[in-house]
C-alpha cells in the first residue's frame, strides 16, 4: 500500500484541528485525557455531552459504508488524520465507540434498512450508547459455549432473554446492548444462536453489577437478564454466529490505528519519566528503544493489512476466517497485547521504588490524580491485554488451524 497524506488530507487536518480547538473548551477541556481503557469511570457526564458535540459536528461514523445519517464519510487516510489530531489534543476518551465502530458497521452489513434507519442516527448524533453482551462466566474466549437463552413468549410473541454476561464495558451507562443468545433449545456450540438488540432500561429485568478490579476502577460489569425483551434480531434467527463473527472482525480495522496513536502518547509519557529519573539505566533504555521500534512496526503492519483489504477479515474471541489475510487480525492482537503489557511494566520500572508508593507525577509537569497514578494504573490494567478480546492462546489457535491448516487439538 502506498500510504501517504495528500493535499485533501492536510486540508482536513486543518479543519479538524480548528474544530477541536473551537469546541474543546469549558467542561470538555477539563475532561481532556479522561476515559479510555482502564479509566472508563472518569468524567462520564462530560464525555457523554462531548459525544453529542461530536455528533453535531458530524465526526461520528466516518468509516461507515453508508451515508445520510448525519455522519461525514472520510477516506482511510482521512480517518487517521482525524484520530491523530484528536489524540494530539488529548480529547476525552470516547464513550460511543462500541456503537460507532462495532454495532453500526454490523447493521450496515447484516441488518435491514429499517434497523439502520432506527439505530444509526442515534449513534451518529452521540445520543445512544451501546455495550456488548458476548462473554459469559463459562464462555469468554470460547464464545461458542454461551448459555444465555432467548425464548419466544407464547403470549406476546416477544423474545425474552435470560442469562448472565460478564466483562461488559460501559454497561452501567449504555442505553442498548447487543446480545448473543441461544434461541434454539438444545442447540450446541455455533448453532442455534441469534444476535439480539436489547434496551438496557428494563427495571426488574436487567441488573448491572460493576466489577471492582485491582486497579480500583469498575468499568467492567456483570449483567443479569431475567426475561428482558429483545427489540430486534439482526440477521436471521439462528444465524447469530455469522453476524457475531462479522462484528468481531471489525474490532481489528481502522480502530487498530487509532489505538496505536494512544499507545504512542503513553510511550511518550514513559520516555519523559525515564528522562526525569536522572540515572539512566542502559538496559531499560534498550527496552524503551525496542518498544518504539515495535510500535512503528505494528503501525506499518496495520496499514499494510488495511491496504490489502484485510481489515475486515479474521476474528476476535474464538472465531475468524482463513484465507489470504485471514490471520492478520489475530497477528495484530498478539502483537499489541504483548507490547502494551510490556509498556505497563516499563512505566513502573522507570520510576523505581517510587512506583510502589502513592500517586506522584510521572515527571515534572505531568498530570496525575490521587490514588493510583497513571503509571500504576497502566501497569495494572495491561495485565489483561493478553486475555481480553481473545486470549493469546485463542489467537495462536486461530492462526495455526485456520491460516496454516494445522490439525485441531483434540477436544
Amino acid at each position: 500500500m502506498d500510504f501517504g497524506f495528500g493535499a485533501q488530507d492536510e486540508e482536513l487536518r486543518g479543519r479538524a484541528r480548528a474544530w477541536l480547538a473551537e469546541h474543546l473548551v469549558g467542561p470538555y477541556a477539563r475532561a481532556r485525557g479522561l476515559g479510555g481503557p482502564g479509566s472508563e469511570h472518569e468524567g462520564v457526564a462530560a464525555r457523554r455531552a462531548w459525544e453529542r458535540e461530536l455528533g453535531r459536528g458530524g465526526w461520528i461514523g466516518q468509516g461507515w459504508e453508508a451515508e445520510g445519517y448525519g455522519n461525514r464519510r472520510l477516506s482511510l487516510t482521512g480517518q487517521v488524520v482525524w484520530a491523530e489530531e484528536y489524540a494530539a489534543l488529548r480529547a476525552p476518551g470516547r464513550v460511543g465507540h462500541i456503537g460507532e465502530n462495532l454495532l453500526a458497521p454490523t447493521l450496515i452489513a447484516y441488518g435491514t434498512r429499517e434497523q439502520r434507519d432506527r439505530f444509526l442516527p442515534g449513534i451518529a448524533r452521540g445520543e445512544e450508547l451501546w455495550c456488548q453482551g458476548y462473554s459469559e462466566p463459562g464462555a469468554g474466549s470460547d464464545l461458542a459455549g454461551i448459555r444465555t437463552a432467548a425464548v419466544r413468549d407464547a403470549a406476546d410473541g416477544l423474545l425474552r432473554v435470560t442469562g448472565q454476561k460478564i466483562w461488559t464495558s460501559l454497561a452501567q451507562d449504555a442505553d442498548w446492548c447487543f446480545v448473543l443468545a441461544r434461541t434454539e433449545p438444545g442447540s450446541r456450540r455455533h448453532r442455534g444462536l441469534s444476535f439480539l438488540l436489547v434496551r438496557m432500561d428494563q427495571p426488574g429485568r436487567i441488573d448491572v453489577r460493576p466489577i471492582r478490579q485491582m486497579s480500583g476502577t469498575s468499568e467492567f460489569n456483570e449483567v443479569f437478564f431475567d426475561g428482558a425483551v429483545a427489540a430486534e434480531v439482526v440477521g436471521a434467527e439462528g444465524d447469530g454466529w455469522r453476524v457475531a463473527m462479522g462484528l468481531l472482525a471489525l474490532e481489528r480495522g481502522v480502530s487498530t490505528l487509532v489505538q496505536q496513536i494512544g499507545f504512542a502518547a503513553e510511550l511518550e509519557r514513559v520516555l519523559a519519566a525515564y528522562a526525569a529519573a536522572g540515572a539512566p539505566d542502559p538496559v531499560v533504555r534498550g527496552r524503551l528503544v525496542r518498544q518504539w521500534a515495535e510500535l512503528r512496526t505494528m503501525r506499518w503492519n496495520a496499514l499494510r493489512t488495511l491496504g490489502a483489504g484485510g481489515g475486515a477479515g479474521g476474528a476476535g474471541a474464538g472465531g475468524g476466517s482463513g484465507g489470504a489475510g485471514g490471520g492478520a487480525p489475530s497477528v495484530a492482537k498478539l502483537l499489541w497485547g504483548g507490547w502494551h503489557r510490556r509498556l505497563g511494566e516499563l512505566a513502573v520500572e522507570v520510576r523505581g521504588a517510587a512506583a510502589a508508593a502513592g500517586a506522584e507525577p510521572w515527571a515534572p509537569g505531568l498530570p496525575y490524580e490521587l490514588g493510583l497514578d497513571e503509571a500504576q494504573r497502566l501497569f495494572l490494567f495491561t495485565r489483561a491485554d493478553t486475555i481480553y478480546g481473545g486470549s493469546d492462546e485463542i489467537q495462536r489457535d486461530i492462526i495455526a488451524e485456520r491460516v496454516l491448516g494445522l490439525p485441531k487439538e483434540p477436544r
